[in-house]
């Protein structure tokens, strides 16, 4: 039995202005789910906002307020960011990825979404002719909205038929073949998927973007959440998976977001390449009138423009995470693996009751548990599962939404709670009872 009437979630529809609630935005159905909370004080199970669902790091609150407390907010940040921070995040990247990268390379952005606003800006500029991104699918819907915004044009293709080097090699080169792709972009761990690109596939990926001269701008807001290795010891081995050790032609976009849970101070990194840093481009410097230094255009006549420098006293709580993290006081691995637990929990309750994953495989093994998963169930299609998941209390986003051709939806565990596992399971149970 459902839980909400098709005639009150379309009241709620018009109220949030929501056209289409099948085809809708991650905010707009973040909208109708709170609407309907607050009309009828019933919970939702909440999939939709990939927001963090544990306690800040502690010890980033407290940097940040000895930094206020020393007066800095007195004076504007510089745009390249503090020594400290630049520092920080170059010990950290060789900690957990054993990549040598320059402090002078690695920006403070507020938050990723600010670092490829301004990456593809630049990487799109840099040489006449190639002005495109494209998207190894599926991602982030936020990325293609930022190129809709600048007015880039880009190409897509959804990476499920393509795993494995040798084929996935074989779809980029004909995507590349035409010279005009600029920057290569994906997520590892995936938003939505799951799914983690092994080393193969990235030295694929680098042995490309070399030949054809193209950025790949590698998302990395899940730091070390593929749980079925243990990434959690700094300076020790297994490192963290990365395009990085394939290319010199890289951005690596760091977010204090998801691993410390500092969402709301709005930090990351934008770490480019020390060879693509340095690298001087004609057009950039004709446009820009500046030296058309990759990295300084980026930093100073971009990532300038769009926030004016990134607030100086969160940049102090980043730095102070990641070297606790690199000396081993913080084991933020550990923290996040409460993501694992829910998923796995969350996907017994949705499988028993018919459903299954989406994107189920990695190549050669199961995909792994963590802050995001797929579901589908039968035939329906992905607009169809997220209409009828709302009608019982259940609010996700439409596969189709991140570039992906399986039918389906993405779920997000970040905000269950204990108390919600039994209602879930309880409302599962009458969706297949009303859906056999």
């Amino acid at each position: 039995m459902k839980i909400f009437s098709e005639e009150l979630v379309a009241e709620a529809c018009r109220a949030q202005s929501v056209a289409n609630l099948s085809t809708a935005t991650i905010g707009e159905v973040l909208l109708v789910a709170q609407y309907l909370e607050n009309k009828t004080g019933i919970p939702f199970i909440r999939m939709d906002q990939g927001s963090p669902g544990l306690p800040i790091n502690h010890y980033g609150v407290e940097a940040e307020k000895r930094a206020l407390d020393s007066g800095i907010g007195s004076q504007y940040p510089a745009a390249a960011g503090v020594p400290e921070l630049k520092q920080a995040a170059t010990r950290f990247v060789k900690a957990f990825i054993d990549i040598d990268i320059d402090p002078v390379g690695c920006i403070p952005t507020t938050g990723s979404v600010a670092a490829s606003f301004g990456a593809f800006i630049a990487v799109t500029q840099r040489i006449p002719g190639k002005d495109k991104v494209l998207f190894i699918d599926p991602g982030f819907p936020i990325q293609k909205s930022q190129l809709r915004v600048l007015g880039i044009g880009w190409r897509e293709f959804d990476i499920y038929p393509y795993r494995g080097a040798e084929a996935l090699e074989a779809k980029l080169e004909s995507e590349l073949a035409a010279g005009d792709i600029a920057a290569i972009v994906y997520s590892n761990p995936n938003n939505p998927a799951w799914i983690c690109l092994d080393e193969g596939e990235l030295a694929a990926i680098g042995r490309l973007a070399t030949k054809y001269d193209v950025v790949v701008m590698e998302d990395l807001a899940y730091f070390c959440m593929d749980y079925r290795r243990d990434l959690s010891h700094p300076f020790e081995a297994p490192f963290v998976p990365t395009v990085a050790r394939y290319t010199e032609n890289y951005i690596l976009m760091l977010s204090a977001s998801k691993i410390f849970s500092y969402a709301g101070q709005r930090i990351a990194l934008c770490c480019i390449g020390d060879r693509l840093y340095e690298k001087q481009y004609p057009a950039l410097a004709e446009r820009y009138h500046d030296a058309g230094v990759f990295g300084v255009t980026l930093t100073a006549s971009i990532l300038y423009m769009i926030t004016s420098g990134c607030t100086s006293t969160t940049q102090y709580a980043y730095a102070e995470m990641l070297n606790l993290s690199c000396d081993g006081v913080i084991d933020f691995v550990e923290d996040t693996h409460e993501y694992e637990r829910r998923a796995a929990r969350m996907k017994e309750i949705f499988c028993r009751h018919g459903f299954h994953v989406v994107y189920d495989r990695d190549v050669d093994q199961k995909v792994g548990d963590g802050f995001f998963f797929t579901l589908g169930y039968g035939d329906m299609s992905g607009e169809e599962l997220l209409l009828e998941l709302m009608y019982y209390g259940v609010s996700s986003i439409c596969l189709s939404t991140t570039g992906s051709l399986k039918k389906g939806i993405r779920a997000c565990v970040s905000r269950m709670r204990d108390d919600l596992y039994d209602v879930l399971d309880e409302r599962m149970a009458a969706f297949a009872a009303d859906h056999r």
